[in-house]
């Protein structure tokens, strides 16, 4: 094999090598966006169907708040702290309204999605 070949070859090589790799790098960064977007769909969903009694200074309701990160936005969430009046079924917190039902406790998203039909 003369020595231009062999450069052509290795060549050819580290062209492949280069889009194979570029091709596992697109497909875990689109599988991951894949996930967040379903992740941020399910909590929506269970956001417009529940609702989440917390209080400050609640140790356990920010360990539950903590579990939705960026996507805490999309929950309806009661502070007890603030508004009292809007509490009076709750027993302690974190708790979970759902369908009429209190849930007392850290729940995580796939109970939740489970209890709310998400």
């Amino acid at each position: 094999m003369k020595k231009s070949d062999k450069k052509r070859l290795i060549s050819w090589i580290i062209f492949l090598a280069i889009l194979l790799l570029a091709g596992i790098i697109l497909f875990f960064k689109y599988s991951q966006e894949d996930k967040q977007t379903i992740q941020s769909d399910v909590i929506k969903c269970i956001g417009e169907h529940s609702t989440l009694y917390v209080q400050l200074g609640c140790h356990y309701c920010k360990m539950q708040e903590d579990m939705f990160g960026d996507s805490l936005k999309y929950l309806k969430i009661v502070d007890c702290f603030y508004t009292p009046e809007n509490c009076s079924n709750i027993k302690g917190t974190p708790t979970w309204e759902i369908n009429g039902k209190y849930y007392l406790g850290v729940r995580n998203i796939d109970e939740l999605k489970n209890l709310t039909g998400c």
